[in-house]
């Protein structure tokens, strides 16, 4: 902050610490004379050239201080309380007084946030609504991949025990890789003239029941020509509807029959393949 000396005009920066002492008076340190600082006090010089400060009018009443920063709070009294005289009766014996403050030092009080709230319905409706929609959430992506889940040996086994419980069935996974095929015997065909019976026996490997394959069996001859090919549906080498939408079990052999025409002497090999 700056002040000026009315006398000599002499500009001086002081602190609000200077102001204090004499209630705003300072005494110029160039010609002596005692003058009130607040009359000219600025927060900032004015541009220069410059002759005098602004003189600030000390007659006014007091500006209102209206920004709080800090109130202290109000310190609490111990107020004791002062016994009343007692009345005396007509007989000149003081009457007795009977003390009837009561005891509060057993009771116990709860904080309000402690208190157990009484949950309304539509919290309830809101929980029941969140929990339907994961569950719902829950159950599309176990659909979404339920091959992988059916596949996996930990989770396989005990979705198809839910299943057992349940009297549900799962779904087939494919999985031609995990089909072995173990043995294979092509013979003339009893019945039908030109016609071969193709006989295998294909064991599944995987823990799950998987669908019949689509099978493909390829006749050719010493050099490794192909002399005919065809692939197999399920409903072409299993008959019964039935079995064929239980599928092949996990772990377990099937044998397979398939006829097909004899593409005569030059056939000397044949391969399975399965889809």
């Amino acid at each position: 902050m700056y002040t000026q000396c009315p006398e000599c005009l002499t500009v001086y920066k002081l602190e609000a610490e200077l102001l204090v002492p004499a209630c705003g008076c300072v005494r110029c340190s160039h010609c002596e004379t005692v003058f009130n600082a607040l009359g000219t006090l600025a927060a900032q010089l004015p541009p220069e050239p410059f002759t005098r400060l602004t003189e600030h009018a000390l007659d006014r009443d007091p500006p209102l201080a209206g920004v709080a920063v800090f109130r202290p709070r109000p310190a609490t009294e111990d107020v004791t309380p002062t016994p009343l005289d007692e009345p005396a009766n007509t007989d000149g014996d003081a009457f007795d007084t009977h003390d009837d403050t009561e005891d509060f030092s057993q009771l116990t009080f709860t904080p309000r946030f402690a208190k157990p709230r009484r949950r309304s319905w539509r919290t309830a409706a809101w929980v029941l609504v969140c929990t339907t929609l994961v569950l719902g959430l829950g159950a599309q992506l176990a659909w979404a991949k339920r091959d992988v889940l059916i596949a996996d040996a930990t989770v396989g086994p005990l979705l198809a025990s839910a299943c057992d419980a349940l009297g549900c069935r799962l779904p087939l996974v494919s999985a031609p890789s995990q089909l072995r095929l173990l043995a294979r015997d092509v013979e003339q065909h009893p019945s039908v003239q030109d016609g071969l019976l193709i006989t295998a026996s294909v064991h599944n490997d995987a823990a799950f029941a998987q669908p019949y394959p689509v099978v493909t069996i390829v006749l050719s001859d010493a050099n490794g020509q192909r002399l005919a090919m065809r692939r197999f549906q399920p409903e072409d080498y299993v008959g019964d509807a039935a079995i064929r939408a239980r599928g092949l079990a996990g772990g377990a052999t099937t044998a397979m029959v398939f006829e097909v025409q004899d593409p005569g002497q030059r056939a000397v090999a044949f391969a399975f393949s399965f889809d």
